[in-house]
């Protein structure tokens, strides 16, 4: 599936900034800790990993589809995953691959789609798709691509927006008018997926939706919490039916 063009323009000015927690991408700098737990934590449950083991992903083959800057890729690297980083945008992979270095962590870039990966035949344990759901012109197309990518047995780790008037005000109208965290127009709200909508996405790829969780946001504390109410933020998983 082609990506969208005008999508991916909304994230070229970004590269080197990624890692800039004050920068573009500071909404998933305050992200990143609570996701990162529970993306710790569905690996480790799914594929019966010791939690007290320093690198309990060793050996395990984990994708990231539209990786940026390799936020998610380092953590789950340093968790001993053989990571695969893919986006799009060069600019992206450029900046993935000089922080990986200066890290001195091993993984893999590549300027792709997860069609060119398809195409290639290549499976992985867990394929993630975290922020991207919501920017794909044709989500069905990307969805089978991702299932397609996914071992049967393996897990898919999901997150996106839900298509509520809660999402709209906070993750549109309060994030990119008000607070400023990002760029108007970086999110089409008509795009956003109701976690039923996604689950029912999913299944119809053969994937079987385990986990469900919700992201809100404290502003007190300047950070997010994993939740229950899935309206605004969620991260969702499911297993690739056949294992």
């Amino acid at each position: 599936m082609a990506a969208d063009a005008e999508e991916l323009r909304k994230f070229q000015h970004i590269g080197a900034r990624w890692w800039d927690a004050e920068g573009p991408m500071r909404p998933l700098h305050l992200l990143q800790p609570a996701r990162m737990r529970w993306i710790r934590d569905q690996l480790l449950a799914h594929f019966d990993r010791d939690p007290g083991c320093k690198r309990p992903l060793v050996d395990l083959r984990v994708l990231d589809v539209g990786c940026g800057g390799g936020l998610v890729c380092e953590p789950l690297a340093r968790l001993g995953a053989r990571v695969t980083g893919i986006d799009p945008l060069p600019s992206n992979i450029d900046a993935a691959n000089a922080h990986a270095r200066a890290q001195n962590l091993a993984i893999a870039y590549r300027v792709a789609s997860a069609e060119d990966l398809v195409v290639a035949g290549e499976r992985f344990d867990a394929v993630l798709a975290l922020e991207v759901v919501e920017h794909v012109p044709d989500v069905d197309a990307f969805l089978a691509e991702l299932a397609q990518l996914t071992r049967p047995g393996g897990l898919l780790l999901l997150s996106t927006l839900s298509r509520t008037l809660s999402a709209l005000l906070l993750a549109v109208v309060a994030a990119e008018r008000l607070l400023g965290w990002l760029p108007p127009g970086t999110h089409d709200w008509r795009r956003f997926l109701k976690p039923s909508e996604l689950a029912a996405k999913l299944r119809a790829q053969g994937l079987r939706p385990v986990a469900l969780t919700g992201l809100a946001y404290d502003p007190a504390r300047e950070r997010f919490l994993l939740v229950r109410d899935p309206s605004v933020n969620y991260l969702l998983a499911a297993v690739r039916e056949g294992g």
